[in-house]
């Protein structure tokens, strides 16, 4: 063979190598680039519109005033166009903005929670949902609006819907273990048993409500991100941010689950604390998102598949690109629920089901297709 030719076997591995390589950075840039472009579209939308430029030349302000007051006027930018509107600036800090935050934290949250779920079930069908979580904490939600229950302010629906969420899990969790181990299956199978009771249980709250309690109960049901406040942010983002990041350092024990309990034991892996951490962290993340925003599905089972499809199944690039695009799902969806009907809101759990149902259904099929279905 001649010098400087490349042996046409070793050219057939390096091309999709490299394509690989470059996916990578693709994916996270077109992510990442798609949520700043949502998050400035959303901010000037809405009845009192900004905009775009407007909006960044906000952004630029408080950027500004940040850094000048840590002492780092270096990092000062230039700042752009001023909100034309009297209330433009209130609009975007007070109202807007929180809810996009709690959108960014919530998809990312129900994301990440949803690769873990799947990693710990071997299953890219499970969901958070699953083990009990959203019906506990409905029933916690629905419990507070009939009885009226406010010893906490404004935080009581919360607190109770995150009390009821972590509750459901710990019934589910010490009835599926035994001797000293939990199985998959029974974890499952107590999970929809919790389900059914969560959902008669909030079928005679809604039964003993006032007209207006139901609506409530209903509405809050359907997931909404109306009414967010900085408050809210100051408990959910400490709870998002260490959860994901247990999420990150979980990944390569997950990865060598999905070998096999077995195998993954051999290699070092604890399974069953792996998967009692696992489900600690699932259960801290989903709370969290479904306390203050009530029940938003599918968003833990649609990003994850689709960034597995498009990277792999490897954890350490499949966690943080679900959590982003998690974000960007949601971030959205809340675009679209608060302008596809004028002078009205559409509830955003109705629109994340009316995307993740017809997405099931192709993934049943895709399944069955490939491998005669999961069995």
């Amino acid at each position: 063979m001649s010098a400087g030719v490349v042996p046409r076997e070793r050219v057939r591995v390096a091309a999709p190598a490299a394509r690989s390589r470059l996916r990578i950075p693709a994916v996270f840039g077109t992510l990442s680039a798609a949520l700043v472009v949502l998050v400035v579209v959303s901010a000037g939308s809405g009845q009192l519109s900004i905009p775009p430029d407007q909006v960044l030349g906000a952004f630029a302000r408080a950027w500004n005033d940040g850094v000048r007051a840590l002492g780092l006027d270096a990092l000062a930018v230039t700042p752009g166009a001023a909100i034309a509107h009297v209330n433009g600036e209130a609009t975007l800090w007070l109202i807007r903005m929180p809810r996009l935050i709690m959108a960014v934290l919530v998809g990312a949250t129900l994301a990440a929670a949803g690769v873990v779920m799947q990693g710990v079930f071997r299953n890219p069908l499970a969901e958070p949902g699953v083990i009990g979580i959203s019906s506990g904490a409905a029933v916690g939600a629905s419990a507070s609006i009939v009885f009226g229950l406010t010893f906490l302010g404004p935080l009581t629906l919360p607190v109770l819907a995150f009390a009821g969420g972590l509750v459901a899990i710990v019934i589910v969790y010490a009835s599926a273990r035994a001797d000293g181990r939990t199985e998959v299956v029974t974890l499952v199978l107590t999970g929809i048993a919790v389900n059914a009771v969560g959902g008669a249980a909030i079928a005679l709250f809604t039964y003993l409500g006032s007209t207006q309690q139901r609506e409530q109960i209903v509405f809050w049901q359907l997931g909404s991100l109306n009414g967010t406040r900085w408050d809210d942010l100051a408990i959910v983002a400490p709870i998002a941010a260490v959860g994901i990041t247990a999420c990150l350092f979980l990944a390569g024990s997950l990865d060598l689950l999905a070998l096999g309990e077995r195998q993954a034991e051999h290699l070092g892996v604890r399974v069953e604390r792996l998967r009692v951490v696992a489900i600690v962290v699932i259960a801290l993340l989903t709370c969290a998102a479904v306390a203050f925003c009530g029940i938003i599905g599918f968003v833990g089972l649609v990003v994850p598949h689709l960034m597995r499809m498009v990277l792999g199944p490897g954890h350490r690039l499949l966690l943080p690109a679900s959590a982003l695009g998690g974000s960007v799902l949601l971030v959205a969806g809340d675009l679209v629920a608060r302008t596809a009907v004028p002078g009205s809101e559409l509830p955003i759990g109705m629109l994340t089901a009316l995307i993740g149902g017809p997405f099931f259904f192709w993934l049943l099929r895709r399944a069955r297709r490939r491998s005669g279905g999961w069995g």
